[in-house]
């Protein structure tokens, strides 16, 4: 688990473009008051976006899930049998439509 750790504080001093956007949005409880941990550990996985109270987690993917898409499976599955809803979201996404983002993340909460 300390691996694990140390992972996700390294991913947190290196966010990219769109993790930093979305990341002004979710901080700070302005999502109807909701609290939002970024990079944080849940069993084997790092997940970019969690709220714990809503059980609603929200990946962002670049270039490289395209490669990993098996793997990014086999996540949201095992996630989803822990209770979590996964939202899944394109870096573009975010960087051309972060109000259609936020939109839908809402919904969900």
């Amino acid at each position: 688990m300390g691996n694990l750790t140390q992972i996700s504080r390294s991913l947190r001093k290196r966010p990219t473009e769109a993790e930093k956007l979305l990341w002004r949005y979710l901080s700070g409880k302005q999502f109807q008051g909701l609290k939002f941990r970024r990079q944080q550990p849940i069993g084997n996985y790092i997940v970019d976006f969690v709220c714990f109270s809503r059980r609603l987690i929200v990946e962002l993917d670049g270039g490289q899930h395209s490669v990993e898409k098996e793997r990014d499976i086999l996540r949201d599955e095992w996630l989803r049998s822990q209770g979590f809803k996964v939202l899944g979201f394109w870096n573009n996404e975010i960087l051309g439509n972060l109000e259609g983002v936020s939109e839908v993340i809402l919904k969900e909460l």
